[in-house]
Formats: structure tokens, sequence, C-alpha cells
């Protein structure tokens, strides 16, 4: 049993390092003052290779494993959780869907260009009134003379409205099976007459990635644009959403070690009645502790990813990545609490890092299902009759 990354991966590792301190560092307190969506930095990503890690060579990726993209997502997560979530949502929400699900045509279509990092894509699958409770779905689709007529709205989508977004694959209602909604997933361009993105949200965090909602008026687009099966639209996002947790787990590793990083700094620098104040027992233990949840949220998220990587079954996978998922997420909460006190006055400054690493942190506890979600599907795991 092996608790450690191969060497390609610590190797990796550093590269995805240096590119963060030296690319989004220098930079982050301004982008998140201004709401900035740096779309220069994208194309950088894709140079780099970062969107193409799991995807093919075929369609221009490097094949890798699953392992690595969390490697990207915990480097990046721990310089900025904006840029971290930019990655973390344009391979698993934007490409994932067409390279898990797409046609042959429509992998050649976008893949090329979303690896390169060229454009971006969005996956609408929450609403108004359908979050959790995704089966709840109300944007429609209708079949109309071999086009997809979809009308509906989607909200909190990341990546959907970019200058470079150049497709969102939508979740919608085309039917009704046995009484049960028939939901499928169809790919709708940017640009589509009837498709209009909202501003964006001015958000308590995540400031820099780029979110909105979307609404759908009458909106046209080919049969072809079908994702898949019709009707097997639910199923495809179940299987979304687990990889979606293992790499928000792996964006929440990032945080809980730049809390560590910050406040062991600190701690070393900042004097108090002629001590440091990590020689004081109160601060030396809350690190202590920080250091112990970094730890374990680390090896909860690789354990997950390495159980994709194996093959092992979807029911395994989805249950480590809850756990993974709902532990990593928590910890890094409760690592910012810890890193803002640990600051004192200074940690409520925007000056400083950890002010922003506490805005960041509350939607690790929300995006890709709820601590909530993940408890349900953990305790079903267990054999417990929970609704």
């Amino acid at each position: 049993m092996s608790f450690e990354l191969s060497a390609d991966h610590e190797v990796f590792r550093k590269v995805v390092r240096d590119f963060a301190e030296s690319e989004v560092a220098p930079h982050v307190a301004a982008w998140d003052r201004e709401h900035y969506f740096p779309v220069e930095l994208i194309p950088k990503m894709g140079e780099l290779g970062l969107f193409g890690l799991v995807v093919p060579e075929e369609y221009g990726g490097a094949g890798a494993d699953f392992t690595s993209l969390c490697v990207a997502i915990e480097e990046l997560g721990r310089v900025d959780q904006s840029i971290g979530i930019t990655l973390s949502a344009g391979v698993g929400l934007g490409i994932n869907p067409i390279l898990s699900f797409g046609s042959d045509e429509q992998k050649q279509c976008w893949l090329p260009d979303l690896v390169a990092g060229r454009a971006l894509a969005g996956f609408g699958l929450t609403e108004p009134e359908a979050g959790s409770d995704a089966g709840a779905t109300r944007t429609k689709a209708e079949l109309v003379d071999g086009q997809w007529v979809v009308n509906g709205s989607k909200a909190f989508i990341t990546n959907s409205g970019s200058s470079i977004t150049s497709v969102v694959t939508v979740t919608a209602r085309t039917g009704t099976v046995d009484g049960k909604p028939e939901i499928s997933a169809i790919l709708i361009p940017s640009g589509t007459p009837g498709f209009e993105v909202q501003p964006p949200y001015d958000k308590l965090g995540w400031r820099i990635s780029d979110t909105h909602g979307l609404v759908f008026d009458d909106c046209r687009v080919p049969e072809a644009n079908l994702v898949g099966q019709r009707g097997t639209g639910f199923k495809q996002f179940l299987a979304i959403l687990d990889d979606g947790r293992i790499a928000i787990s792996a964006l929440a590793v990032g945080l809980a070690q730049a809390c560590l990083d910050e406040s062991l700094r600190y701690a070393k620098e900042r004097h108090t009645f002629g001590k440091p104040i990590g020689a004081r027992q109160a601060i030396a233990f809350a690190i202590s502790d920080l250091a112990v949840a970094v730890e374990a949220a680390r090896t909860l998220t690789y354990k997950a990813a390495w159980l994709k990587d194996a093959g092992r079954s979807a029911k395994e996978v989805k249950h480590a990545a809850a756990i993974a998922k709902l532990f990593s997420s928590e910890a890094a909460v409760s690592a910012t609490r810890v890193a803002t006190q640990v600051f004192g006055g200074y940690g409520f400054m925007e000056e400083y890092p950890v002010a922003r690493f506490y805005r960041d942190a509350k939607i690790l506890e929300i995006g890709e299902g709820t601590s909530e979600v993940q408890r349900m599907v953990i305790a079903r795991a267990l054999g417990l009759p929970v609704e």
C-alpha cells in the first residue's frame, strides 16, 4: 500500500505550481477586486496541457490519468480558487460530457479547441427551482422538424458566458416515461438565436470565475446535438457529478493547504509579548489541527482519484467521491476560519489572502452537491433507507 504520488505526478505538480505562482499569484488580488475573468489566461493553461490531461491524444489531449487532473486543480486552487474551478469545470463539466457521452462527430467538432484552451464549455444543469433535486428540471426540449426547440432557464453555470465560451451542454425534459420526466442532454452553441446569457453574478467568493444564468426562448438546435441516447441525461449527469466531486475535493485540499502555508508563515513572523505567536500553545495547536485536516483531506481525495483510475466500480467511486468531497470541503471552510483567526485583525483585511480564502471557501460545501447530499449518498451506500 502506497500513500505517495508517483515521481511523474510530483514533477507535474512542480510544473503547475510554478505556473500558478508566476502567472496567477501576482494578479489575483486585482482580478478578485475587479471581478475580472482573465480570459487571456485560458490559452496559457491550454498550452500547459491542463485542459487536455484526461483527453485521448487523438483529440489533442495527453491521455493522462484522473489523478493528474486532481494534482493540477489542487495546485491552482492553492493560489486561487476561481482559477482552480475554471479548470475543474472546464474539464469536468465542459469537456467530460462530450468526451464520455458524445458522438465521434461531436468530439471532433468541440474537443480540439476546448483541449487547447482556445474555447471553454459549460454544463447547464442547475435551475432556479432545481438544485439538489436535479430531477425537477423544468427546461424543456421538443423535437420539431428535425430540431430541438429548447425553452427554460439555468442558474449558476460556470464558464458559460465568457468571450471564448463555445458551447453549453444543457439538460432538458424531452418527454415522459412511465409518468416520470425523460431528461436528455443537448449541446447548444454560443450565439444560437434564443440563447441568452445573463449578466455575471455579483458573488461573495469565486469572483474571478465566469458564472452566469442562462435563458432559452424557442432556442433551436439540430437533432444531432443530442448527447448520447435520448432519456439518458439523468444518468449522464450523475456520473459527471461523481467525477466532479473528486475534483472539488482536490480544490478544497488546495485551499486548506494555502491556509496552512499562510498560517505557518504568519505565526513565525508575528510577535507578541516578545515571542512569535507560533510559540503560543493556542496558535500552535490550532495550526497542528489544521495540518492534520490537510493530510486527511488529501488522502481521501487521492484515494478516490486512484479508485477511478484503477477502474473500480461506479458504486465504489461514488461512495469514495462523496466521502472525499464532504470531508475536504468542510475541512477547507474550517481551515479558512482558523487562518483568519491566526491573522487576527489583519485576517479581516482584503489586502491579505486569507480574507479571499474565507470568502471563497463556503461554496465548496454547496457546489457539485451540497454537504447534505453527500451525507445522503454515503448513508445510502451504508445501506440506510434515507430518503
